[in-house]
C-alpha cells in the first residue's frame, strides 16, 4: 500500500476511483491518480466505509477525519480531510 501522507493536509480534497468486489483491498497510485480496490460490495455504504478506512490508513490519519463529499453512489469519489 502506498504512503499517501504527503496529501494529508487539513481541508485537502482527494479524488479516488473505486473498484468494488475486488479480489483484495489495496490502493494504487499512478502519478496524481489514486485507485482504491475493495472487496466490499457497493451496497448500503459498505464499499464507501472500506474505502474510507483504507484511505485513512494510507494517509496516516483517523478515519473520522475523512468526509465523503462527492460520489456516494459513483465510482469516482472525493474525500475531504477535516
Amino acid at each position: 500500500m502506498p504512503d499517501l501522507s504527503d496529501l494529508a493536509r487539513d481541508g485537502a480534497e482527494i479524488t479516488v476511483r473505486v473498484t468494488p468486489r475486488a479480489s483484495r483491498n489495496t490502493i494504487r497510485r499512478d502519478g496524481d491518480a489514486i485507485a482504491v480496490l475493495v472487496t466490499a460490495v457497493p451496497e448500503n455504504g459498505k464499499a464507501n466505509a472500506e474505502v474510507q478506512k483504507l484511505l485513512a490508513k494510507a494517509l496516516g490519519i483517523a478515519k473520522g477525519r475523512l468526509v465523503l463529499v462527492r460520489g456516494q453512489t459513483a465510482r469516482d469519489k472525493t474525500f475531504r480531510i477535516g
